[in-house]
């Protein structure tokens, strides 16, 4: 399962993580990102001790989508040391997001 980020815990979760990050910018009303949201959670329970995967709910926190420019979503950023990497916007592939994880090992 998906670790649940928000405006609180962010800095803490995400920028000081000892692990990669990938941080899935999400909605309940949205369609795509229900779509991808089971891809999320085989990713979370596949890296689990290698990366953290987590789940940050844009219409509950809206600090952390700001200061990203999260305009549109499903959008995923990945983190290494606190520093932002790489990010896709939109629905997209298992496969892809994989692609994305494995660049930051």
């Amino acid at each position: 399962m998906a670790l649940a980020v928000n405006d609180v815990n962010f800095k803490e979760a995400v920028l000081n993580a000892d692990q990669p990050v990938v941080v899935d910018f999400w909605a309940t009303w949205c369609g795509p990102c229900r779509m991808i949201a089971p891809l999320v959670d085989e990713l979370a329970t596949e890296y689990e001790g290698k990366a953290i995967i987590a789940k940050c709910d844009v219409d509950t926190s809206s600090e952390v989508p700001l200061k990203y420019g999260i305009r549109s979503i499903p959008t995923l950023l990945f983190f290494k040391g606190g520093a932002l990497k790489d990010k896709i916007v939109g629905a997209t592939t298992k496969a892809a997001i994989k692609a994305k994880i494995e660049t930051l090992f």
